[in-house]
């Protein structure tokens, strides 16, 4: 599109500058340029250019090769196109024997439909959908061994794109891996891994087996790693939950003995009717707790399951408490004299679960308890 400059005399005013030409529309003849989110199109050249080149190609005006290909097939080609195009064929073409004015070489291993899909390529980067979805393989394969950079991409795509499935994928791992591609080759060990299952009963695998076996055992391999490392990940957010809710459990705790919540508070203070939302989702349950407590006849640790927990919960509030003299949690310093008595072994467990409760709240943490870096630096 032609784009004009017009000089606008300084003195103008709004009503002389003219209007802009309207933004050029999908139906102006300009070509779409390749974009790597896009799907690759069929043809990247006008529609007569494209026909033409078809036309050269499935007339075979004045072709000079032969192209003997699987079952006797034959496919008529330019030397010049489909030398430019290829750099390997254009090297079979010099070592080729001439007949008068023919060339003759051989495409043979794979069908004789894919090696005319391949050359007709070569003249147009032009494509049939059906005719990809049925020789993809092929294609991905003479891509590589021709040296064709360009088909090379648009088999890749539209193997990422639709035709990779559980059928083809342990082909296009080896294919690839073979080929040298190695983004195909880590989306088909992706699809391998997520449906490892299916895949290691099917005769594809139990031939890959046997043709590469240490590949087949590196599957294996990653599998299992890929599956303990998932196990891990579910343990380490599990951990950090239970660490996340403690630290939780500790800030409502001193909410409860020193504000009061809803039902419960500390003896001194009257609880209002009306009294505020609480926005401690800890509450309720350790409101529970702390009612069970108190009128538990087995209070004695290891008594009761619940008066367990809540001793457990009332030596973990000591630990990470700031300053037990002003603290209004019950026991608070009891359990910092009884610190002094444990055995080295419990000192270090409970260390540990404090540095890792006060860690899961390391933005916003509470006045009330430690920082980290002092929980942390106990550790030492």
């Amino acid at each position: 599109m032609v784009m004009a400059c017009v000089d606008l005399p300084k003195a103008a005013d709004s009503s002389s500058v003219p209007i802009p030409p309207p933004l050029p529309s999908k139906s102006d003849g300009h070509q779409k340029r390749y974009r790597n989110d896009a799907a690759p199109e069929h043809t990247c050249v006008p529609t007569a250019t494209r026909d033409m080149w078809d036309r050269l190609f499935n007339d075979g005006y004045k072709a000079n090769v032969v192209i003997y290909t699987d079952n006797g097939g034959i496919v008529y080609a330019h030397a010049n196109i489909i030398g430019t195009a290829s750099s390997v064929i254009k090297g079979m073409l010099k070592q080729a024997k001439k007949h008068g004015k023919w060339y003759t070489i051989s495409i043979r291993g794979v069908p004789h439909e894919a090696v005319r899909v391949f050359i007709r390529f070569l003249y147009s980067s032009c494509y049939k959908k059906e005719e990809m979805n049925e020789y993809i393989m092929h294609l991905l394969l003479l891509s590589h061994a021709y040296v064709v950079p360009q088909m090379k991409r648009v088999c890749e795509w539209h193997l990422e794109h639709g035709l990779l499935t559980t059928e083809n994928v342990i082909d296009v791992f080896q294919l690839a891996l073979l080929c040298d591609f190695p983004r195909l080759s880590v989306i088909s060990h992706r699809m391998i891994m997520k449906h490892f299952k299916e895949l290691y009963a099917t005769e594809a695998w139990t031939a890959m087996k046997k043709s590469h076996p240490f590949l087949e055992k590196e599957l294996r391999d990653s599998v299992f790693i890929e599956e303990n490392a998932r196990k891990e990940r579910i343990r380490k957010r599990n951990e950090e939950r239970i660490y996340s809710q403690l630290y939780e459990a500790m800030e409502a705790l001193v909410h409860i003995c020193r504000d009061g919540c809803k039902t419960i508070g500390p003896h001194d203070k009257d609880l209002k009717p009306n009294h505020a939302t609480c926005h401690y989702e800890a509450c309720k349950g350790l409101e529970s707790l702390i009612r069970h407590f108190a009128g538990c006849k087995l209070r004695v640790p290891g008594g009761c399951v619940h008066c367990k927990r809540m001793w457990q919960l009332l030596e973990l509030h000591s630990r990470v408490c700031a300053d037990s003299d002003q603290c209004r949690v019950p026991l608070c310093g009891n359990f910092k004299e009884k610190m002094e008595k444990q055995s080295k072994k419990d000192e270090v467990r409970w260390k540990l679960l404090v540095k890792n409760v006060l860690g899961s709240k390391k933005i916003g943490a509470s006045p009330f308890f430690l920082p980290v870096t002092s929980s942390s630096s106990t550790m030492s």
